[in-house]
């Protein structure tokens, strides 16, 4: 372990105040989202501000919320601008181009030492290679929050050269935040890393999607929903990986069985027309018959909370994935989850009381699960279980404990102390025998 960042932990509660209070200031950090995630770049941030953390915050429009102006602690630069993707080619090509040179130009000035990676950019070869080499050019310590160890991997199209470019990324980097232990003993294994500069933090709970009085019976008013349908929803992004055909195969099997079923689609195909349209033929009869639901779409923020609280059960069928951000956008509303056997998913699962688990690419299994779900006590009591479970996921995945880890170890890295106090079983999954890089 570091010496000079254990003696930076153990003396600052001895600190005077005014002396704690200039320590948090002086973590001035450069968060760039890469245009990803919203909830998760939005509860980082506020989380960041909110602990005193001086913030160069890099997005664009979907991130551009009222929260990040006006702000001393944020400073919030729309290098990206627009990024709908109902464009033509040049428009693209203009807009990417044009956002790399703003990139780089901010770079070269831009004061925060530590610049935290929540995504890459468009163009992931070059920003893996060398956009990590300009950083550290300018003597950037790169922070690297790694949401997929292998993406390629999970999407059947790795190959030779992503491997590459991802080895040369994950070496220039100097500290990695991870979700999982299964993730980190990953990044270990198979991208030879130094354990020490790893650190697995918790998945924040959404923050950022409106949550607001709407009743479930009120949604369901708005999708044209009886109240008596058993309705299973399925959202997010639609790719390859995560098996949506396993479910459409599950709910025709329960459906063909009897009962009063109905499946929610929300989500966008993701670049795989040749599987959407796969999907598309599979489900036209029940589409036409009204049995399924479909919204093949972008879903803005301000109607995701319609479909999770018109639904009795998320599931995610998936076949590969490290972690699931919309696995916490269920919880946030109190939405019971069915989930496959993948990854970390099992480890968010509390059996008969958050969801159920099912094996991974077996339709039959998963009918069983959900047959399971609307025939357990979880589902009768759904009115009152869905306080219990916003409760659950808010105590494990609490933006103020990620919060609180992330700040320990941006101190830690600059060699400087920082005055939030970690509970020991904190302190140990935010791994803080971080080494400070020379």
């Amino acid at each position: 372990m570091d010496e000079d960042f254990n003696r930076d932990q153990q003396g600052t509660a001895g600190l005077p105040e005014s002396t704690v209070s200039g320590a948090a200031h002086e973590i001035a950090v450069a968060l760039l989202t890469g245009g990803g995630d919203k909830p998760y770049a939005f509860g980082l941030a506020t989380e960041l501000i909110s602990k005193g953390a001086a913030l160069d915050l890099i997005g664009n429009d979907d991130l551009d919320c009222l929260e990040f102006h006006g702000n001393p602690g944020v400073h919030f630069l729309n290098l990206r601008g627009d990024q709908r993707p109902d464009v033509g080619f040049v428009t693209k090509t203009l807009r990417v181009l044009t956002y790399y040179a703003k990139l780089i130009r901010y770079a070269a000035t831009a004061e925060p030492r530590i610049f935290h990676i929540l995504w890459n950019n468009r163009f992931q070869s070059f920003d893996r290679t060398l956009l990590m080499l300009y950083y550290k050019l300018l003597g950037k310590t790169i922070v690297l929050t790694v949401h997929n160890v292998n993406a390629g991997k999970r999407d059947s199209t790795d190959t030779l050269f992503n491997r590459l470019t991802l080895r040369v990324q994950y070496r220039l980097a100097d500290h990695f935040f991870v979700h999982t232990e299964q993730m980190k003993n990953e990044l270990v294994r198979e991208f030879g890393l130094q354990g020490a500069r790893v650190s697995v933090i918790p998945f924040g709970i959404n923050n950022a999607v409106p949550n607001t009085g709407l009743t479930s019976g009120e949604a369901r008013q708005r999708l044209g929903l009886p109240d008596a349908e058993r309705t299973i929803l399925f959202f997010g992004n639609i790719a390859p990986y995560k098996g949506l055909e396993y479910l459409i195969t599950a709910f025709q099997h329960i459906w063909g069985r009897g009962g009063d079923y109905r499946l929610i689609i929300a989500g966008w195909p993701k670049n795989c027309e040749r599987y959407w349209s796969t999907i598309g033929e599979a489900i036209r009869e029940d589409v036409q018959r009204g049995r399924i639901l479909l919204r093949a779409d972008y879903i803005p923020d301000d109607e995701t909370e319609v479909y999770f609280k018109a639904a009795d059960v998320l599931v995610l069928p998936y076949r590969h994935i490290y972690q699931s951000g919309v696995l916490f956008l269920g919880y946030s509303f109190g939405l019971p989850v069915l989930a496959a056997d993948v990854g970390s998913l099992k480890d968010e699962i509390v059996e008969g009381e958050t969801g159920f688990v099912f094996r991974p690419e077996d339709p039959i299994d998963l009918a069983r699960a959900i047959e399971t779900y609307f025939a357990s006590d979880l589902y009768k009591d759904l009115s009152t279980r869905r306080h219990e479970i916003r409760d659950y996921a808010t105590k494990q995945h609490s933006w103020d404990v990620v919060g609180q880890m992330t700040m320990s170890l941006y101190a830690g890295l600059l060699r400087i102390p920082y005055p939030g106090e970690l509970s020991n079983r904190d302190a140990s999954r935010a791994s803080l025998d971080v080494k400070a890089p020379s």
